[in-house]
């Protein structure tokens, strides 16, 4: 009887297991359908501004500038300079119309002289308006990662090495580097959101300008109910008091130069409240900028790490009720991911191999390659949002895997802005299948030393790689 029972029991759970995978994969596709058609509809509203008469008018250096009829118009040029340049020019032209006009072999359509000349009349601002529309696209469109109901972003700064042309020298100056003769060098520092891998803005200029003061312009139009994650580098009265006056708050590692810190770390207290008065320097700056100079107050938290180190964190954030005490240990550590990012855009996007000889190409390239990598992240997002949401994997959970987002995107991004709407749909459709499976295990507790004596990779005007 046990026998004959078994026998027949298990053809019944088998026909119920496929039927739940049937289901399962049904559900998964519809899970799928709307994220992906919230990226196409996306790129179909970018690609609008892209062709738009307005949009050209205001982003070209001249009323004569893409008014004839060229082989290089306004949006191609936009979608050349997009496509990760990394060869020399007319490798990467031919290579560039190959694709957008499927040839089997790669033709001369435009010689380098015409691109040179051409990238002259393209306002850099054409790149961060369009990467600004694509964030507040993001924002409507998907339901974007949020920490107690706000943005998080982080700020942080990095130098970046420039070609020495006598130009660029002149603009941004020479500067003594650890390693090697002197060179021209920038500031770049980006708004990043870690949670959902997008940089918000982001500025380069000559490195005399300080991180504060970019912090400055990036915090011009901060998103309403936000907080940002600060290094300890930028706590200042001042800058406090430019947060807080665009609604926003903070979070920031405090140095021990600070008196009120030393003071609490002595005490032995696990967090404090404080009013924070403005320095004699702070209230120029405050002046300068047209802040009030009121004591802020302010909330002090100690944090004990691993290593028996203690940092200090200085908040706006004073309601020990809605904010526990115990929350923001990790709170800080989620700035991590805005220090990665500078890795993916030195290393991955090769931000310091610039493609040309005069200060409005650097300009250029740093914020095409910023809007190209928050393209592939916008993209990339649903597919993680789906590996989130599948939970563990061989016992891990799995992440995409950037860096090979960032390489298949190069071609894929720029036949979205030259296709019809079904072609741009089935083209993310691909896309996203492709990186979903291809991902990352996520090993938690990893950890590994700064190797500060790396040398860093050099690249060359003269010696530009093959592909």
């Amino acid at each position: 009887m046990i026998y004959f029972s078994t026998t027949t029991t298990f053809p019944l759970i088998e026909k119920r297991r496929n039927l739940c995978q049937i289901k399962l994969k049904r559900l998964l596709n519809l899970a799928w359908k709307l994220p992906f058609q919230n990226c196409a509809k996306i790129i179909k509203f970018i690609k609008k501004f892209l062709f738009s008469k307005e949009f050209i008018n205001k982003h070209k250096t001249s009323p004569e500038a893409f008014t004839r009829q060229r082989k290089l118009p306004f949006h191609l040029l936009v979608c050349f300079l997009l496509n990760l340049i990394k060869g020399s020019y007319q490798s990467e032209l031919d290579r560039f119309f190959q694709t957008i006009t499927r040839a089997s072999i790669p033709n001369r359509f435009v010689s380098k002289a015409a691109l040179a000349k051409a990238r002259m009349k393209l306002k850099f601002e054409a790149f961060i308006e369009l990467n600004h529309h694509l964030i507040n696209c993001f924002q409507v469109n998907f339901k974007p990662i949020t920490w107690h109901g706000m943005q998080l972003l982080a700020i942080d700064g990095s130098l970046v090495k420039l070609p020495k042309i006598k130009d660029i020298i002149d603009h941004f100056g020479m500067w003594n580097v650890r390693q090697g003769d002197p060179c021209p060098m920038a500031r770049i520092s980006q708004l990043f959101d870690p949670l959902n891998k997008i940089t918000v803005n982001a500025i380069i200029s000559p490195k005399s300008i300080g991180e504060r003061q970019q912090a400055v312009s990036l915090f011009s139009a901060l998103p309403f109910n936000s907080i940002i994650l600060l290094d300890r580098g930028y706590p200042a009265f001042w800058l406090f008091k430019l947060i807080v006056s665009e609604r926003a708050h903070f979070c920031a590692r405090a140095s021990r130069r600070w008196k009120n810190i030393r003071q609490f770390i002595n005490s032995g207290k696990k967090e404090k409240i404080i009013q924070l008065k403005a320095t004699y320097t702070s209230i120029k700056h405050c002046q300068e900028l047209g802040l009030g100079i009121e004591p802020l107050t302010l909330r002090l938290i100690r944090v004990e790490l691993d290593s028996g180190e203690i940092e200090v964190l200085i908040t706006s954030l004073t309601d020990k009720q809605v904010y526990p005490l115990n929350e923001f240990a990790d709170l800080y550590f989620k700035r991590w991911p805005v220090e990665e990012d500078y890795k993916t855009v030195k290393c991955r996007l090769e931000v310091e191999a610039f493609t040309g000889k005069s200060v409005l190409s650097v300009y250029q390239d740093f914020h095409a390659k910023i809007f190209f990598k928050n393209i592939v992240s916008v993209m990339a997002f649903p597919v993680q949002a789906e590996l989130t949401a599948f939970g563990a994997k061989d016992q891990y959970e799995h992440q995409v895997n950037f860096t090979y987002a960032l390489g298949k995107a190069k071609n894929t991004v720029v036949l979205l802005f030259q296709r019809t709407n079904a072609v741009i749909n089935r083209l993310i459709r691909e896309f996203q299948l492709l990186i979903f499976k291809t991902t990352e295990p996520v090993r938690p507790g990893r950890k590994f030393p700064r190797n500060h004596k790396a040398t860093k990779k050099t690249f060359y005007m003269n010696y530009k790689p093959i592909c």
